[in-house]
């Protein structure tokens, strides 16, 4: 989640350099360049870390940061574990997923 501080310009701003960021991780991983997919790495971490979503914690309720960890390392792992009984593909959406789309190579 994008630090809630971000002025909507800001955050989107962050957001398209992102996107543009992963992009270049693609472009660079398909033409077979590793110097330019470090790079594309770096890019990526940095609009990660301006965003909100790596770094040092944004919030101050002194709640532990799990974003890092998979689901079932963390507190939540009994509720991920029932979506997943119940067929949610995506827990951020709460709901099966009945698409047949392949996310096979996305990460």
């Amino acid at each position: 989640m994008a630090r809630p501080d971000l002025a909507e310009d800001e955050r989107a701003a962050l957001v398209k350099r992102l996107m543009a960021a992963r992009r270049a991780v693609r472009d660079a991983k398909a033409e077979n360049d590793p110097d330019a997919e470090v790079a594309a790495h770096r890019a990526v971490d940095q609009a990660k870390r301006a965003l909100g979503e790596r770094g040092p914690v944004w919030w101050k309720d002194g709640a532990p940061d799990f974003n890092r960890h998979m689901a079932k390392n963390t507190p939540y792992a009994a509720w991920y574990a029932k979506l997943l009984a119940a067929g949610v593909k995506d827990p951020r959406q709460g709901t099966p997923d009945t698409s047949r789309r392949s996310n096979r190579g996305h990460r």
